[in-house]
């Protein structure tokens, strides 16, 4: 199936998600670092065997807002809302933001600060560890203990972010696989996830078609979300290389002519993103649909040979360099996988 390659599409949005599992926000610009993007799934929360833990465990770390912030020293800080829980005998916990708690964590601490307010702990993901800080001062500790037994008495729960190890990416990130070492903060096993604004919308047809809501593209979870009239729905199956250029104004010609920043981003499709239930929760009630959207994906959305038993939705990707990343900005989908229908080359190896 051909889709008139090489073609251009833009950005219409950024997303990035501080803390694994826990609400993200929409920015403008950004920085593409070789894990993704800056301050991207930079923290996490674990249980009290620290392993970490997901919205398919805790499905109330949605309602767990982030923003980033800049201090008085100009660093970056994250600002962590957990809103008040309230209860009663007839109806679900239900989430209070007018009574919420809100805390500020540092994101760029030096060791002296790391050493008065955090432990470096080994914590595990997906079987595999990784170090990690673990904040132990109370205005930070007792404002997650207190939120997480809101929901369930038993909770022992503690916020990290990550240690100075590296975090080696597996699966299609693996140097057997991808042919070079990468490495990765706490998503789950790739920097970035790609999504094609199109193919939300053909599915979202499908879901009202059968009386079920349509959803946002946060859903997915999503880093960089891409959309233009010569796209059409999935055919992001086939994309193999991207390149995030530079807005072409006289400004950016003049400063990539004297080598100053401006250059292209080029970026390795290494995936399809194999679909797990968390699509299914409500991002803004934490209640999961027992069948959307993940029902509706399974009937037609099991489209590689890695992975039967699971739908796709998004390409997980690593960038080979790094800049600056713009919603605007031209992408430049360079090379496609040759097999028809789209399967070719990409099979999902499993990273965890």
């Amino acid at each position: 199936m051909s889709h008139g390659y090489p073609k251009t599409t833009r950005i219409t949005d950024l997303k990035i998600y501080p803390i694994k599992s826990c609400r993200g926000f929409s920015i403008k610009s950004s920085t593409l670092t070789r894990k993704g993007l800056k301050h991207d799934r930079c923290c996490m929360f674990i249980d009290a065997k620290k392993v970490f833990i997901t919205i398919r465990d805790k499905p109330e770390m949605t309602l767990i807002k982030t923003a980033v912030d800049i201090d008085a020293d100009d660093k970056p800080v994250l600002k962590i809302t957990f809103p008040a829980v309230v209860k009663d005998h007839s109806e679900k916990p239900k989430p209070d933001y007018e009574n919420a708690t809100t805390i500020s964590v540092p994101l760029e601490s030096d060791e002296t600060w790391l050493e008065e307010h955090a432990t470096l702990i080994n914590a595990e993901i997906w079987k595999y560890e990784t170090d990690a800080y673990a904040f132990t001062t109370p205005e930070i500790a007792d404002v997650v203990t207190k939120y997480f037994t809101s929901w369930d008495p038993d909770s022992k729960v503690q916020l990290v972010i990550k240690g100075p190890t590296p975090r080696q990416c597996r699966g299609n990130g693996d140097p057997s696989v991808l042919g070079r070492k990468e490495f990765v903060n706490f998503p789950d096993v790739l920097p970035i996830q790609v999504a094609n604004e199109k193919s939300l919308k053909e599915l979202n047809g499908r879901l009202s078609q059968t009386g079920a809501h349509e959803i946002t593209i946060e859903r997915f979870r999503p880093n960089i979300i891409v959309e233009s009239d010569n796209l059409e729905p999935w055919e992001e199956d086939e994309w193999k290389t991207l390149r995030i250029n530079p807005p072409r104004s006289m400004l950016g010609s003049l400063s990539m002519m004297i080598g100053v920043g401006n250059e292209s981003i080029d970026v390795d499709v290494a995936a399809r993103c194999a679909r797990c239930h968390v699509p299914n929760v409500d991002p803004d009630t934490a209640v999961p649909d027992k069948k959307e959207p993940w029902g509706t994906l399974y009937a037609y959305r099991r489209v590689d040979d890695g992975v039967k038993y699971k739908p796709c939705f998004g390409m997980l990707c690593c960038p080979r360099n790094e800049g600056t990343i713009e919603v605007g900005m031209e992408v430049e989908i360079r090379e496609v996988m040759q097999a028809a229908g789209g399967k070719g080359e990409h099979r999902y190896v499993k990273g965890f």
